[in-house]
């Protein structure tokens, strides 16, 4: 019998069919998504047919799992008002702002398991109300992408505001869902945009929660990361870091976190457990600015780098070259310290760069210690494809590191999850894991010992900066 799992992501939409009994992978499609900051939603259904063709049909079971935090409106009638704002949309930052003032972060952190910011759905509602009052006031239903399709999938063409399904998993990255109890907190939603709004109803892991147009039994789905976690079947004592454009480490543990901070996002997973989540802006791309300034690629920059000694002879870099959320930094920039004429060797520049990288993850991802013991590490993201973050990611995070095989990581989790439903079995069924490479090697303390230095004594510049070029910015406007 076969299940297909669908990954709706900011840019592409992929689709892969597998074996219930095993997750053995027989089919797949993908198909791309249109750029920017909002989309309409039409478009990742398009996205989906075309992914999904000579796919979908051959499934018993159909799961997706989606981009988080995207904001739907819905009229009366199930139109889609506007395109959709997704995770990457800023504008909303001064409404998250307003969001957390109103209530205070604490409250935020203990009720709903975050605190705002301008990813999160609920201040795009309160962008909405302010900025488009007259869609606002149209708004009827309040969805994520994820819910969007597979609100599609289940219902065709026409399909009414009739029984509108999440997970609790996604629900948790609205910031109007108490993460702690599973419930929806609809005054939240109702404050941010004026008006009371139909919100999905929040259905049991692995529910099946209706059938698609062939026939297919159609799971509930959930958010990409959380997907991710299922498809890669972490577990706890495992920390999942992602080196992508930017970087993410999560965990699933069995208490919710309440971070007042906004430092950890405390987020559900798709089984009935949590997904505590730490995001840095700065990953892969410091490994190809590190490779532009060595003057070679990527597979270069990375001999290059294993070829310096470990601490590369002295020099450390802040790599925060497009600003920080983890920490706060967003006025920061990246910083080389340590650079002597002794020193100044593109090996010593290359091992810096992923030395720095591998650090600044390995410093939010111990911010899940507090969740239960790490005793592993999954290294996964186009980052971990480089031979040196590979070799000295141990050294570095402490802690034996394992790189799975590349593979769609959040499709799977959403085929996994359709399996899931189809048997109808308390727990998820025990795919095997995808092969990977074990790296071990001895910490090196003093690696991150210099990061955290560097990191703090540069705080204070930062702030000073940031007050600088607010103010010119106020003496030039008119």
């Amino acid at each position: 019998m076969l299940v297909a799992g669908v990954d709706s992501s900011t840019q592409s939409t992929k689709v892969i069919l597998c074996e219930a009994e095993d997750g053995t992978i027989v089919g797949r499609g993908s198909a791309p998504h249109p750029a920017g900051t909002e989309s309409p939603p039409q478009a990742w259904w398009s996205a989906l047919e075309q992914a999904g063709d000579g796919l979908l049909g051959r499934a018993a079971a159909v799961g997706v799992a989606g981009q988080q935090h995207g904001m739907v409106v819905l009229d009366e009638a199930g139109e889609v008002i506007r395109p959709a704002l997704l995770w990457n949309d800023l504008r909303s930052a001064a409404a998250a702002k307003q969001l957390v003032a109103e209530r205070g972060p604490r409250w935020w952190a203990e009720h709903t398991g975050n605190v705002p910011n301008a990813s999160f759905t609920v201040s795009k509602l309160r962008w909405l109300a302010e900025h488009e009052p007259d869609h606002a006031a149209r708004t009827a239903a309040v969805l994520l992408p994820h819910d969007w399709l597979t609100w599609r999938l289940r219902a065709g063409d026409n399909p009414g505001l009739a029984e509108l399904i999440t997970d609790r998993g996604d629900a948790s990255g609205t910031g109007y869902f108490a993460t702690p109890s599973g419930n929806w907190l609809p005054e939240i939603a109702a404050a941010a945009i004026g008006h009371p709004v139909r919100l999905p109803r929040v259905a049991r892991p692995a529910e099946v929660v209706g059938e698609t147009g062939w026939g297919a039994a159609v799971s509930p789905g959930t958010g990409d990361n959380m997907g991710a976690a299922l498809g890669l079947g972490l577990e706890p004592g495992e920390v999942a870091v992602s080196i992508g454009t930017s970087g993410t480490a999560f965990a699933v543990t069995e208490v919710p976190a309440a971070d007042a901070t906004g430092t950890i996002a405390g987020f559900a997973d798709a089984t009935g457990r949590f997904l505590p989540l730490t995001l840095t802006v700065n990953a892969g791309l410091v490994l190809s600015a590190t490779a532009k300034l060595t003057g070679t690629d990527l597979d270069g920059m990375s001999a290059l780098a294993l070829a310096a000694e470990s601490g590369a002879g002295g020099i450390t870099l802040l790599p925060y070259l497009d600003g920080e959320r983890t920490p706060d930094r967003p006025h920061a920039t990246g910083v080389l310290r340590g650079l002597t004429t002794r020193n100044a060797t593109a090996e010593n520049l290359a091992r810096a760069g992923v030395e720095a990288v591998l650090a600044s993850l390995a410093e939010v991802a111990s911010m899940l210690a507090a969740f239960g013991e790490q005793r592993r590490a999954l290294l996964i993201g186009g980052g971990a494809r480089s031979p040196a973050v590979r070799a000295l990611a141990p050294g570095i995070f402490g802690v034996p590191v394992d790189v799975p095989d590349p593979e769609e990581y959040v499709a799977l989790g959403a085929a996994r999850q359709a399996a899931w439903a189809l048997a109808g079995t308390p727990d998820p069924p025990a795919w095997p894991r995808r092969p990977a490479a074990r790296y071990e090697g001895a910490y090196r303390p003093g690696i991150r010992e210099r990061f955290v230095a560097l990191r703090d004594a540069t705080t204070a510049w930062d702030a000073a900066t940031a007050g600088s070029a607010e103010g010119s910015a106020g003496d030039a406007a008119p």
